[in-house]
């Protein structure tokens, strides 16, 4: 039993937090933006457990998709032929029958939401769980990976309004840029093995001229901030504070090298931090 344990905790990858703190912040923005904070904050802090713990799940179980779906490649990949279902110490069924009680879970977090918000999230489900395809047909998986990634957000949004507006449109536009970045440096890691075994990514695409799409997807994600600033009438201190995360963005920019895996992991991980960056910079226009 307590090998079993161990081994659903390395197949929804508990022990690298880092996922689901990357499909959380956008929520917690979202949230954030949205909320009256002259109201009881005890409704911000419950919604924003609930998006922790629903972050959490959906990960979980997207990871297990993941891992089901990509079994043959994993096997092929030095980082990845140890994952539990491409070494073959748990079965596809059982690792599917994981994810859909991991879903099960999911959703009675979601159900604790409006009924839009509800309607929205499940309308989102089939780009949830067909992700991990995108790598077979096309060069940007990390584009579509954030279009997924970041649906949070107006979910948040939705959960605070009941309704949807540009603002949390163009803020989730940006974050798809953003999530563009951050898993293109993830890919370099893979790039060798990736191109043996015909994999597609934004990594292999702009391999020779990396800082360009990292330069390019920031710019958006950065501009989108500065309009989201605009449009709910931010004072000052907002747009003085958004020199933090633009300087921490461009120092990863600075910092990258493909052809150290263990710089792109920890650049990478870096974007955990950039993501409190972000919330603080939301709170400082809400409250300052």
């Amino acid at each position: 039993m307590p090998n079993q344990i161990n081994l659903f905790i390395d197949l929804i990858r508990l022990k690298k937090p880092i996922g689901f703190m990357l499909l959380f912040w956008p929520c917690a923005w979202g949230l954030t933006i949205a909320y009256d904070f002259n109201q009881n904050l005890e409704k911000y802090f419950l919604f924003l457990l609930l998006f922790l713990i629903g972050a959490i799940l959906m990960r979980s179980a997207g990871c297990i998709i993941n891992d089901i779906v990509d079994s043959d490649f994993d096997k092929k990949v030095e980082r990845t032929k140890n994952r539990p279902v491409a070494s073959g110490k748990i079965s596809k069924i059982k690792a599917f029958i994981y994810a859909m009680v991991l879903c099960g879970f999911a959703f009675l977090v979601l159900i604790q939401f409006n009924n839009f918000t509800i309607l929205m999230a499940l309308l989102s489900m089939p780009m949830a769980f067909t992700y991990p395809l995108m790598k077979r047909f096309t060069y940007w998986p990390q584009l579509f990976l954030g279009i997924t990634f970041n649906y949070g957000l107006v979910l948040a949004w939705i959960s605070i309004t009941n309704e949807i507006s540009i603002v949390p449109i163009l803020f989730y536009f940006g974050a798809i840029f953003w999530t563009l970045g951050y898993d293109t440096i993830y890919g370099f890691q893979d790039i060798k093995d990736d191109e043996i075994i015909g994999v597609k990514s934004a990594s292999i695409k702009f391999k020779n001229e990396p800082k360009k799409i990292l330069f390019f997807s920031y710019f958006i994600f950065l501009t989108s901030l500065f309009l989201v600033g605009i449009l709910m009438n931010f004072k000052m201190q907002y747009y003085l504070f958004l020199s933090v995360p633009s300087i921490y963005l461009i120092l990863q920019i600075k910092k990258l090298d493909i052809s150290l895996p263990k710089v792109c992991l920890k650049i990478f991980k870096s974007n955990n931090f950039l993501g409190l960056l972000i919330l603080i910079n939301i709170l400082v226009g809400k409250l300052i």
